[in-house]
């Protein structure tokens, strides 16, 4: 079955951190580029990260979040550091095959081949 699951979610204080992973199965993760997004509620959805080549961030998570691959895992992990009440949102990851930019991607310009179920970060005192 092809698929993607994004895990690793929780409940956290302001200051902690989390790493999320996007896990693949029946397909190789290193042959798409994957972007993290995240929705707040009543809020749209908007790209945080995107490895393709390199890596790439939105202005509100830079310098507090990395994206990584593990090949050897079939796996892209999202560490977020020092992170923010703002940054409680479900977190999904998405993979895309076409050789499209990380920006493109991340306005959601063009579609996904897999989407993630999503995990849910909360961060509260």
């Amino acid at each position: 079955q092809l698929q993607l699951v994004d895990s690793g979610g929780g409940l956290v204080q302001p200051g902690g951190s989390l790493r999320l992973s996007c896990a693949a199965s029946g397909f190789t993760l290193n042959y798409y580029s994957i972007v993290w997004f995240r929705q707040a509620p009543g809020k749209e959805r908007e790209g945080v990260s995107c490895i393709r080549a390199s890596e790439y961030y939105a202005d509100s998570v830079k310098g507090r979040f990395t994206i990584s691959r593990d090949n050897a895992k079939n796996t892209v992990n999202l560490q977020m550091n020092s992170l923010k009440p703002e940054d409680t949102a479900v977190y999904y990851c998405a993979a895309g095959r076409l050789p499209y930019s990380c920006s493109a991607y991340m306005s959601q310009k063009y579609e996904f081949d897999y989407w993630g179920q999503g995990t849910q970060v909360t961060v509260s005192s």
